[in-house]
């Protein structure tokens, strides 16, 4: 793999990807700009915790002071919990933060961009980004174009409710993106447990899906979705979430909210009108996909051991 300027990979994250045990990526925009303080960092915390419990080693990334970092400690976690005006970065940004010695959280896109860099094959966030609904058709996130190109599988509760899924699906379908669901036939909707669209395929569990992300990347594929719903515990029902997302979007075109600040300022939004439950159930589905991630990342690097043969270090 080419070596990328300007990247720090932590100690502890090069000795475990040069050993071949599991890492599994963790993005910083839901930090930085995702939940408020301080269910933020409880909620990134949380996921390290959760990686770590499986047996694989957590590197969080983001561009810290103008270097783009995998692995941010635990001090540098909580400061950028707290940071104001922090830059959200895809990967179109990363140059601009680098150059402006800026301190950037990285989006599903950039995160993904910068794990491959250093190694990493899983990442575990809360939803991708997609089509944005009719009031902007053409707001199409770069995370389903960085899927199509980079070899990373991206463990989520599906893509975000607040978007296009079927035409989502379709972009990723066009661009040879495997969508499959863990446990699930359907495909998840973030907070709403199934969107009614199909998955390509169904695995059931973490070896299933090793082996599929094994076959696909031997196979010289890229991104894979890797969707499980969000529990049933903190679940929304579809007509509410509905009736919340409409309210949501009324408001977001009020005042003009386009681009990237769009899905945050939703966000915002539907946390005030559910009363919270949104931001439950995001702080639980990120912790369930960190578990399920560093369980996949685990079971890639038994077979990686036993001699199976890909090409996931092309």
């Amino acid at each position: 793999m080419e070596s990328l300027p300007f990247l720090d990979v932590r100690p502890q994250i090069e000795e475990a990807v040069a050993a071949g045990r599991p890492v599994v990526a963790l993005e910083s925009t839901l930090v930085a700009h995702g939940l408020p303080w301080p269910l933020n960092l409880e909620t990134a915390r949380a996921a390290e915790e959760a990686v770590r419990t499986e047996g694989a080693v957590p590197a969080t990334i983001a561009v810290w002071n103008g270097t783009p970092t995998v692995g941010l400690s635990d001090g540098e976690l909580e400061e950028l919990a707290q940071c104001k005006g922090v830059l959200k970065a895809s990967r179109r940004d990363l140059a601009v933060a680098v150059s402006q010695k800026r301190t950037a959280a990285t989006t599903v896109a950039a995160t993904m961009f910068l794990a491959h860099h250093a190694g990493i094959r899983l990442f575990a966030t809360g939803g991708i980004g997609g089509v944005h609904r009719d009031a902007h058709p053409w707001d199409i996130s770069a995370d389903l174009v960085e899927l199509a190109r980079t070899p990373v599988a991206v463990v989520c509760a599906g893509a975000k409710s607040i978007l296009d899924i079927p035409r989502t699906l379709e972009f990723l379908e066009t661009h040879g993106v495997p969508v499959v669901g863990f446990g699930s036939e359907e495909f998840p909707a973030f907070y709403v447990r199934s969107s009614g669209e199909p998955v390509t395929a169904r695995v059931d569990t973490p070896w299933a899906a090793a082996d599929l992300l094994a076959t696909h990347w031997g196979l010289g594929g890229a991104g894979v979705v890797l969707a499980q719903p969000v529990g049933d515990q903190v679940a929304m029902e579809p007509d509410e979430f509905t009736v919340a997302l409409t309210s949501a979007e009324r408001l977001a075109v009020g005042v003009g909210v386009r681009g990237k600040e769009l899905t945050p300022f939703l966000l915002g939004r539907l946390a005030e009108i559910t009363h919270g439950q949104t931001l439950r159930a995001n702080h639980i589905l990120v912790i369930a996909n960190a578990r399920l991630a560093a369980r996949v990342a685990t079971a890639l690097a038994e077979k990686h051991c036993s001699g199976y043969k890909t090409e996931i270090d092309n």
